[in-house]
């Protein structure tokens, strides 16, 4: 095929992926499975001719522009696949406020405040999904939640947009980064086209407003400096993601049996430091302890999209007649920590690169143990296995738009047989991964 002919098909897919995506966010509902199926589908076909076609001398400026143009094609994109987005405004409208989101819960701070109340507030209390919970957002959300109240002006469409604008600014980063770690490890520039057209990512953060685009932002801000061999820095930016999201902190037997890090003190006076400026505010009015509640009754009581938890369920279900719900999370928890430290300590990585693809295997194992696994969880785990030779997250994030079959139902029910797709799907990603022979990463 010639270089003509495959550009065409390249600029062509491009265009239609930017309809379709645009079409996904504007109209199409996700309580209409089987549109998002099909759209999704396309979509993710689209990525992958746009790497496969990809030319021999990638220009990254051509990538980073298309990319862009879909991300602002969706700027006024209602957050259709998630409503998050209300506690996000309804606690930055709280600082704003001078109110400390950790100390009520919503429907408690409504009845004790009723002089605050307003039209834009009442609207946001419409639409939270979590009114009787603590927030669970650590103070790094809670600046974004606070900028976008700042700006908002009274309207909650100012202020999705302004975290829009916020989460496209961390991809741009998230680009560049990619940009960098793709030189250092002699990665081609055609993988990029996998994260900066993926459907997930176009979903998950620029349209739903998830967080986890900064979650990958810092841990590849953390990845290039420990590659610089910048201790400090390294360690600030992992404990800036930590800030973010709690969750990368199961990175944390990586670097414990990581030779080059464990015994750097710079490193762990970064990561102190970052921690602190990042929960320094839970330390104030015993707001840790509200929110580390609502965390604690989050991991104990919902269920979504799980694989192992779901089967364990059922063998529960078989013996005791009831939902073992509170037994297995903490099972499950524990034998969490003990795969990632087990794993960490046969693996012991040397290189980078190693600490990475250990990093991927940390998150796989984490999310296949866990009761609640919402799609955008993958992208942390999915950005940083394309610093690898793993293809089970890439494989995830289309099998992933199965578990929103659940959003086509009046009762929110899930499907076994979806569920069954998704993962059947994902453990030949699992199996061409880890139970294939492959060369050794260096």
């Amino acid at each position: 095929m010639n270089s003509s002919v495959k550009q065409a098909i390249h600029f062509l897919t491009w265009l239609s992926m930017l309809a379709l995506v645009w079409y996904l966010a504007m109209e199409v509902p996700r309580s209409d499975f089987n549109s998002n199926l099909l759209i999704y589908s396309l979509l993710f076909l689209g990525m992958w001719v746009l790497y496969k076609f990809a030319p021999n001398s990638e220009n990254w400026l051509w990538i980073f522009i298309a990319g862009m143009a879909i991300r602002l094609s969706l700027l006024l994109a209602t957050p259709e696949w998630s409503d998050d987005y209300a506690r996000f405004l309804w606690d930055g409208q709280l600082v704003e406020a001078g109110q400390n989101p950790y100390a009520q819960i919503p429907e408690d701070w409504l009845n004790s405040n009723p002089e605050m109340i307003d039209s834009y507030l009442s609207q946001l209390f419409e639409n939270l999904n979590s009114p009787s919970y603590y927030s669970v957002y650590p103070p790094l959300n809670q600046l974004i939640f606070w900028i976008a109240a700042k700006a908002s002006n009274g309207m909650v469409w100012n202020g999705v947009i302004i975290i829009r604008l916020i989460l496209i600014l961390g991809e741009i980063g998230v680009f560049l980064l990619f940009l960098r770690l793709f030189e250092e490890f002699n990665i081609p520039l055609n993988r990029l086209w996998l994260y900066w057209s993926n459907p997930l990512i176009l979903m998950e953060i620029t349209v739903n407003l998830h967080f986890e685009g900064l979650v990958l932002l810092f841990l590849l801000a953390s990845v290039l400096s420990l590659s610089r061999k910048k201790m400090a820095l390294t360690g600030g930016f992992w404990g800036l993601s930590i800030g973010m999201k709690l969750l990368p902190l199961i990175l944390a037997p990586g670097f414990i049996f990581f030779q080059a890090v464990r015994n750097k003190k710079f490193f762990w006076v970064g990561v102190i430091l970052a921690t602190l400026l990042s929960f320094g505010w839970l330390l104030t009015d015993r707001s840790y302890v509200n929110f580390f509640q609502s965390l604690k009754l989050y991991q104990g009581k919902f269920e979504f999209n799980a694989s192992i938890y779901y089967l364990l369920r059922e063998v529960g279900y078989w013996i005791e007649g009831y939902n073992t719900i509170y037994y297995l999370t903490k099972i499950l928890s524990l034998a969490t920590v003990i795969s990632i430290f087990l794993f960490s300590w046969l693996r012991r990585p040397d290189s980078v690169i190693q600490l990475i693809d250990l990093w991927v295997l940390t998150y796989l194992v984490y999310l296949i143990l866990q009761p609640v696994v919402h799609p955008w969880y993958l992208i942390p785990g999915f950005g940083l296995s394309l610093l690898t030779a793993r293809r089970a997250f890439l494989i995830w994030s289309f099998s992933v738009i199965f578990s929103y079959q659940a959003y086509g139902n009046d009762n929110f029910t899930e499907s076994p047989v979806y569920l069954f797709v998704e993962y059947l799907i994902l453990s030949v990603g699992v199996y061409l991964d880890y139970f294939l022979k492959k060369e050794k990463l260096t």
